[in-house]
């Protein structure tokens, strides 16, 4: 059943072996969230920091998303002659890492820093993870498409999922005055109903692209996103009930009503 929705697996050990890996090594960083073991970024960067080196965040996100974003751009001159899936997929990875780095830049305030092993690590992630996205749909150019298209469905997924995380994203921007450093309870969107809408808008955007690309690898990632950000929008509810007195019970951490 699952083959009518994707391209067969092709006969690569490496994207074979990745598919495995980034489900697995996603997935693990989710459960490490709900224990309280926390990629050290953003609110967690203050939670066990011990004397790490660590570079201010801005500097530390634009390290997270630069090789990636660079690896989808460059993947229009190594790959010229592409499916338009293959077009398709490059884009819309690049948009996403390029808006990425336009919110670090000029969205974004941030209070901390983050821990530089951190940094790389989650660099290297999404570098390797947008690399392989790409070189697996290189390798199913000569494949027969998938019994069922989703690629127009998926265009529309990821862009609902870029809006949506902007829009909270400007939202979380709003919160702080200039100079400010404290955190504080976020308000409107759907943030009245849950922590991390943007984390819920982002899993969306991943789903895109595992319904524009239709490849095992992608499924494979897309799946392993979302369990680590339900980790995350988890540990971050925690963290702000654990501050916040007066947080509100009925806002959930990532799904409204639900979870």
């Amino acid at each position: 059943m699952f083959l009518r929705f994707v391209f067969p697996p092709p006969p690569s050990l490496l994207v074979t072996t990745m598919s495995v890996v980034s489900f697995a090594s996603m997935a693990n960083a989710g459960l490490s969230e709900l224990r309280g073991k926390h990629m050290e970024y953003s609110k967690f960067w203050e939670v066990k920091s011990g004397r790490k080196y660590k570079v201010d965040s801005r500097t530390g996100m634009v390290v997270c998303y630069t090789p990636a974003f660079l690896a989808g751009v460059a993947s229009f001159a190594l790959f010229p002659d592409e499916s338009f899936r293959f077009l398709l997929l490059t884009s819309a990875l690049s948009i996403h890492f390029f808006k990425r780095i336009f919110e670090v830049l000029f969205v974004h305030k941030y209070s901390g820093g983050m821990a530089l092993d951190a940094a790389i690590v989650i660099s290297l992630s999404y570098f390797i993870s947008t690399a392989t996205m790409i070189y697996a749909q290189h390798l199913s150019r000569d494949f027969p498409e998938p019994l069922m298209d989703l690629k127009y469905p998926g265009i529309a997924l990821f862009l609902v999922g870029i809006l949506g995380n902007s829009y909270h994203h400007c939202q979380l921007s709003k919160l702080r005055s200039k100079g400010e450093r404290e955190y504080k309870i976020p308000k409107g969107g759907l943030f009245n109903l849950v922590v991390c809408p943007h984390y819920l808008f982002e899993i969306l955007g991943f789903i895109g692209f595992s319904f524009i690309s239709q490849t095992v690898y992608a499924f494979s990632l897309a799946t392993g996103t979302a369990l680590y950000l339900m980790g995350r929008s988890y540990s971050t509810r925690r963290w702000y009930v654990s501050k916040f007195e007066n947080f509100p019970n009925n806002v959930k951490a990532l799904i409204p009503y639900i979870l």
